[in-house]
């Protein structure tokens, strides 16, 4: 059967809705508190990256809670936030693979950098992988009176192993000196519901998450070598949603070495309506220059 994509799309708005209405504000509150267990805002003063997760938010909630305190921490007076931006069209998947397939990202219409205040192309308004960090820098922003810095969202797509290449990169990287920057993915979809295999379908508490940590491992190598198109690749496989993100910043900093702080799970079975296992890898990332 066909996936509906806007009918994804739409459910998992909903979701999202119904997460963060269900956390309430001492919910929030108490994630943010977790989410002290690391201090990242050294990474970003140093011209780090710090990754987060945008998978349930009652699974992954700190994880998103530590991004923001590192930017609010890191002293920075404006943050970049590199997004993923998701297929919610059948045009979309059919340009993503096009350009997978060895095709020129040049020649789709949706290659390129979305946001606010850029004209052209606005996917990016129904996208829902900032809902939670824009949930959490609200709520702890409130919580310590203060406007905090500003935040700039910027969605790249199609990045086809040239980032280099994608229209209005010059002005991102422009945007991205003296700034703070953080980026989110979830690097690992797996199970019945995302196409696997059933006997190959591993419950993420029965050698999921081992598998979940080997594979995301292996693209964060292909990244910390600037090899584009390679980790481009990986993410078809490993069902990463990070390609376009990951090779943007990675270009935007240069040389680094990543590490994951944490891994967690969200169990996607009701959302795809499909037998367990199907599930998606939530980690908080450190990504450090080398340089």
């Amino acid at each position: 059967m066909q996936l509906d994509r806007k009918q994804l799309r739409d459910d998992i708005h909903r979701l999202y809705r119904a997460e963060h209405e269900a956390l309430g504000e001492a919910g929030t509150l108490e994630l943010l508190d977790q989410a002290r267990a690391w201090d990242l805002s050294a990474t970003l003063a140093a011209d780090g990256v710090v990754v987060f997760p945008h998978a349930g938010v009652a699974d992954c909630g700190h994880q998103i809670a530590a991004a923001v305190h590192a930017c609010l921490d890191s002293g920075a007076d404006r943050v970049i936030a590199v997004s993923v931006l998701h297929a919610f069209t059948d045009e979309m998947e059919a340009a993503r693979i096009r350009v997978a397939n060895g095709g020129d990202p040049s020649r789709e219409e949706f290659w390129g950098i979305q946001g606010p205040g850029i004209t052209g192309r606005a996917e990016w308004l129904n996208d829902h992988a900032l809902y939670s960090f824009r949930h959490f820098w609200k709520a702890e922003t409130r919580r310590r009176g203060i406007s905090g810095p500003k935040v700039i969202e910027r969605y790249p797509y199609l990045a086809g192993g040239k980032p280099e290449r994608l229209p209005g990169i010059d002005e991102l990287a422009r945007e991205a000196e003296g700034a703070a920057l953080v980026s989110t993915v979830d690097p690992f979809h797996h199970g019945i519901g995302y196409g696997d295999a059933p006997e190959e379908s591993l419950h993420p508490q029965e050698g999921g998450l081992e598998l979940a940590r080997q594979v995301i491992g292996d693209g964060m190598g292909l990244l910390a070598k600037g090899d584009y198109w390679g980790y481009n690749q990986h993410c078809v496989s490993a069902k990463s949603d990070g390609r376009d993100a990951g090779q943007v910043f990675r270009y935007l900093r240069g040389p680094m070495q990543g590490k994951i702080l944490d891994l967690s799970f969200t169990d996607a079975t009701d959302l795809y309506a499909s037998p367990p296992p199907t599930w998606v890898a939530a980690a908080l990332f450190e990504w450090q220059l080398t340089r």
